[in-house]
């Protein structure tokens, strides 16, 4: 890794707000397999989670230096990775019919690698019967581990909403 691999990420944010490209460098080797593993929670893709990680690491250049520091930076990066997620899933789904139909027809659709389709499977297995907001609060909180608080932050809900949507995750589950 690089020389700043060491220092604390608020060191990092503050001199890569500063223009420091180094430490910039160093945020996205550190945090990157946390940006690219929640995109493919939220998406159940490989690719499509390579594209949001490239969305989110082109985004943080621009918006590294309107962290303030209210919430862990983690918190704050795992925020523009949802919304960068949610954002692609919107695109997605609007334009998913007939890309996908323009695709087969022209022979261009691509078969899934083994992996992709063996994490697609599962993922949708566990979590297809849960609504989006069940589902997005499961992925934050089960799947990154952040906080009820944490969680709510990034969905811009209250905290005992979260604590809800989780409970009856767990209960519409377990059936």
């Amino acid at each position: 890794m690089g020389e700043r691999a060491g220092e604390p990420d608020e060191t990092l944010v503050a001199a890569a707000a500063a223009g420091n490209r180094a430490a910039l460098e160093a945020l996205l080797r550190r945090h990157y397999d946390r940006i690219h593993g929640l995109a493919w929670r939220l998406t159940g893709s490989r690719a499509d989670a390579d594209d949001i990680a490239q969305e989110v690491c082109c985004a943080l250049v621009e918006k590294i230096g309107s962290f303030r520091g209210e919430a862990k930076f983690t918190t704050w990066l795992t925020g523009i990775t949802f919304n960068a997620a949610r954002d692609f899933r919107r695109r997605r789904r609007s334009f998913a019919g007939l890309t996908e139909r323009l695709a087969v027809l022209a022979g261009l659709a691509q078969t899934p690698d083994g992996r992709d389709a063996y994490d697609a499977v599962w993922l949708r297995s566990v979590v297809a019967r849960l609504k989006p907001a069940l589902r997005d609060t499961v992925v934050l909180v089960a799947g990154e581990q952040l906080t009820h608080a944490e969680a709510a932050q990034v969905l811009g809900i209250a905290e005992a909403t979260v604590a809800w949507r989780m409970h009856e995750a767990r209960r519409l589950l377990s059936r």
